[in-house]
């Protein structure tokens, strides 16, 4: 009997997947009408905004930039990207004369990922539709994007905020952390990383492939704009007091906690690397000025359990530079993070053989050492310890050993992820 195999169409980034069970002929409605829009000549700009209940402020924000774009002569759109208002607000967009795009998958970096692709302009530039941004106010972005740029980040800070526009625990605290994070782990040339008006060209922003559906969006446009290597600049832009009567949606603590969590698991070289090198570079000078016996600095004499300490500091810091390199490997495999230059220069000398090789050594070597440090104990007939010599060597000894494990159980599973996959 012949069977009949279903093919999943392999939809483009700029066009919207109907929802399942869509008929023939609703199916070629839905293509129609969005390939007849790109069918035209190409938009210059799309002015995004992602909307949920936003009744109270939508209309302003669309007829500021509609103005925008009539009064600076730019063939454009405004773009709202719908995600499930129950207030009117899809309505509202349509009288202001905007398109909407529903987006059925919630969450501020959901929508705004809808938004663009559906956006028809060759650039986008977004922000919030609760009319804490001037829509009205655009050339400076349209400047850089005409330039060149391909992201071009809105600073708040030195266009100006007004008061009440920012709580005082983010304009103090939250963004200028986050942000100095965020400079200091990617070295994005942005002072203020999480301005939600910012422009980009389309097609360069699709290409990253974003994927955060929270707010913690913002921060994956910059980090990933940075790791490949786009155009990044920033122009100062202002900020005021939203115009809605209800909360924002952003929820300080959890929120910021998303954005900090985003930015760890995306720089492995300081969420493991250099708190590994600390670790073993402070554990190898505290072994190498110990081993021979004790040591007095200032009065304070440091011995045997200060050399336990700096062994286990070795330990730690081993296994956090494993995890280190793995998760770096991982990432550059997955395509979670591009590959590293540097990486693959160094890889080919990291063969599974090599490491194991190293680890053999190092486990010989312990196992050497403490069994000398057990032969000096029985020789004794096994009774108290005289001197601390035999212990200083005993703990240097299975020091050695775990870290031979370590660097064992890691070569393997590097090996492991680099493994070919199937299809590639």
């Amino acid at each position: 009997m012949n069977t009949v195999r279903k093919v999943e169409p392999n939809w483009p980034d700029h066009v919207e997947k109907p929802e399942e069970g869509v008929g023939a002929f609703e199916l070629l409605k839905h293509l129609r009408s969005e390939f007849e829009g790109q069918a035209a000549s190409e938009l210059e700009l799309t002015i995004l905004m992602p909307c949920l209940n936003e009744a109270e402020t939508l209309a302003t924000c669309i007829r500021k930039a509609r103005d925008y774009l009539d009064r600076a002569g730019i063939k454009g759109e405004v773009l709202i990207a719908d995600n499930g208002s129950t207030d009117g607000s899809q309505q509202i967009a349509k009288e202001e004369g905007a398109r909407v795009q529903p987006v059925s998958a919630r969450g501020y970096g959901a929508a705004l990922i809808g938004g663009i692709r559906a956006a028809r302009g060759k650039y986008v530039i977004m922000g919030d539709a609760d009319d804490s941004y001037d829509f009205s106010s655009l050339d400076a972005f349209v400047w850089e994007l005409r330039e060149g740029a391909q992201l071009v980040m809105g600073n708040r800070f030195q266009g100006g905020i007004a008061p009440g526009a920012m709580p005082f625990l983010h304009r103090m605290l939250g963004n200028p952390v986050l942000s100095f994070i965020g400079r200091l782990f990617f070295k994005i040339p942005v002072g203020d990383f999480h301005c939600g008006l910012r422009g980009f060209n389309r097609d360069a922003i699709r290409d990253l492939k974003l994927s955060s559906p929270g707010m913690e969006f913002a921060s994956e446009m910059v980090v990933k704009a940075s790791l490949n290597e786009l155009d990044i600049r920033e122009v100062p832009t202002t900020l005021s007091p939203d115009g809605r009567s209800r909360a924002p949606h952003l929820r300080t603590w959890r929120d910021g906690w998303r954005h900090l969590r985003f930015l760890l698991l995306h720089s492995p070289k300081w969420l493991f690397g250099v708190p590994g090198s600390t670790l073993l570079g402070a554990g190898l000078v505290g072994i190498a000025a110990l081993i021979g016996g004790p040591l007095e600095i200032a009065g304070i004499r440091l011995d045997l359990l200060t050399l336990v300490a700096s062994c286990f500091s070795v330990i730690l810091g081993v296994q956090l530079l494993t995890f280190s390199l793995l998760t770096r490997v991982y990432a550059g495999e997955f395509g979670v993070l591009p590959k590293s230059k540097h990486l693959d220069r160094i890889l080919p000398f990291l063969t599974l053989e090599r490491q194991l090789q190293l680890a053999a050594v190092l486990c010989v070597a312990g196992l050497a050492g403490a069994g000398a440090a057990f032969s000096g104990w029985a020789s004794s007939g096994f009774g108290d310890i005289v001197g601390n010599s035999t212990l200083r060597w005993f703990s240097l000894s299975l020091t050695s050993v775990a870290i031979s494990v370590q660097l064992a159980a890691a070569a393997f599973l590097a090996s492991f992820i680099r493994l070919p996959q199937p299809g590639k």
